[in-house]
């Protein structure tokens, strides 16, 4: 097993640039503001032959007990508990300060070596930087620079050095399962209406922050799991509000990740809330996903305890607002009573197997000349009536069908809609988008 490197210390004292560094991405949020990261976050990092996780957590306050505040706590506590190492970050600019001796004090009973790392001292004497520090009782302090990278390696190489090596081939294998082949799933929608909640019901543990609080979740945080023996990467994701009303740099981040997060999965799962009337936001995030062409489910949550009037008020609503999602599977569950999410997650695989499916020439054009014998393209303003010759395939997910004939510029949305829902009742194609690109044939005599 790889070694785990958890970072832990006060709000804004540089945890997430650290990460950044370690791992060699820029998957965590950063920027000038405490409070910026809320769940924990792991990463990959790697130095000389040796690989490791690290975990970027958020600002770390053990003594205070209500609020989200409390809820990034025991999400630090969680990190600290799975590594094999502590990093303690502090800030070398603002100086030794009490909430630092309460942290010291707690990773003291925590039973895990921990390293002392003084974050922002570049261009400082290192005892100017790191002296006021030794107090803490935790070791000679590293001095170091997370945005720089100053001591960054020394840091890392020292951290793991207190975990035993693993043997060479149970790294390899390690890496081997490191689920290349696992589905992507982003679960995303509007500010609280359950993504977090829906993440912890499919881990069956705390895994998220689910806070009753509209932007809980901040970053985009990718996490590995299995269920029924298929390993999937879920991705929770930020709410999307309507553009007016972001204002804050740290949300248009979120945002950005958000949409991100979209492009890169397999499959994404739509979250409503069955609470509250379908809204055109929620229109506008099902437009993202059908123009980035990902497979979708959508899930209305919140279901339990509705009456029979307002469920059958939401369906209404939903078919008449997202009836350009016909392709999709909807689902009615409850994130909070793990109630219908069987029956979600069968739709899930439906959805990447459509989207992943390899379609066979063959089959494709005697589908399409099926479709044209029995109903043919309507003619075009010459009387030339398209010819629809044979159909292959030019991707996959979503899977695109190119169909090649003569006189195909011309032929009418109606026509190609009706194309698509022939070959998606042909191939089973349930829960993926399905685009058709049309080419023609160069015409001998256009020039004569």
């Amino acid at each position: 097993m790889k070694p785990v490197v958890a970072l832990v210390g006060r709000p804004n004292v540089g945890k997430s640039t650290l990460f950044n560094r370690l791992t060699r991405t820029r998957a965590a949020l950063v920027a000038n503001f405490p409070g910026l990261t809320r769940d924990r976050h792991y990463g990959e990092g790697k130095i000389g032959n040796r690989p490791f996780l690290v975990i970027d957590t958020g600002g770390f306050e053990p003594v205070v007990k209500e609020g989200v505040v409390q809820e990034m706590a025991k999400q630090t506590q969680q990190a600290i508990a799975e590594a094999d190492v502590v990093i303690f970050l502090v800030d070398a600019r603002q100086g030794l300060s009490p909430h630092d001796r309460v942290v010291a004090q707690y990773l003291r009973r925590c039973g895990r070596p921990v390293i002392l790392a003084v974050n922002k001292s570049e261009g400082m004497k290192y005892t100017a930087a790191v002296s006021e520090f030794y107090e803490l009782g935790l070791g000679e302090p590293a001095s170091i620079s997370s945005a720089h990278g100053d001591g960054v390696h020394t840091l890392i190489e020292n951290a793991l050095a207190l975990v035993p090596a693993e043997e060479e081939a149970e790294d390899k294998a390690d890496a081997a399962s490191d689920g290349k082949d696992a589905i992507r799933l982003a679960i995303v929608g509007r500010p609280n209406v359950g993504k977090s909640t829906m993440v912890n019901a499919l881990l069956g543990e705390e895994r998220v922050i689910a806070f009753d609080m509209p932007g809980t979740t901040r970053d985009a945080i990718e996490i590995p799991f299995e269920r029924n023996g298929r390993q999937y990467t879920l991705i929770d994701t930020a709410g999307l509000r309507k553009r007016g009303k972001v204002f804050q740099t740290v949300e248009k981040f979120s945002v950005v990740k958000t949409l991100q997060a979209i492009s890169d999965a397999n499959v994404v799962l739509l979250l409503l809330d069955a609470r509250q009337d379908i809204s055109e936001q929620d229109a506008h995030i099902a437009g993202f996903i059908l123009e980035s062409g990902r497979a979708l489910v959508v899930g209305v949550n919140k279901w339990d305890g509705l009456s029979q009037e307002r469920r059958r008020t939401i369906k209404e609503d939903v078919e008449w607002k997202l009836h350009f999602l016909s392709f999709a599977k909807f689902h009615y569950i409850s994130a909070l009573k793990s109630t219908g999410i069987e029956a979600l997650m069968r739709s899930v695989d439906a959805a990447y197997a459509a989207a992943m499916a390899k379609l066979a020439t063959p089959k494709l054009t005697r589908v399409l000349q099926e479709a044209v014998e029995h109903q043919q393209p309507p003619r075009r303003q010459a009387g030339i009536r398209p010819k629809l010759r044979y159909a292959h395939q030019g991707g996959k997910n979503p899977p695109v069908i190119v169909i090649h004939g003569n006189s195909l510029d011309h032929i009418a949305d109606d026509y190609r809609r009706y194309l698509e829902r022939h070959f998606r009742d042909a191939f089973s194609l349930t829960g993926t988008p399905l685009r058709i690109e049309f080419r023609s044939g160069d015409n001998p005599f256009d020039k004569k």
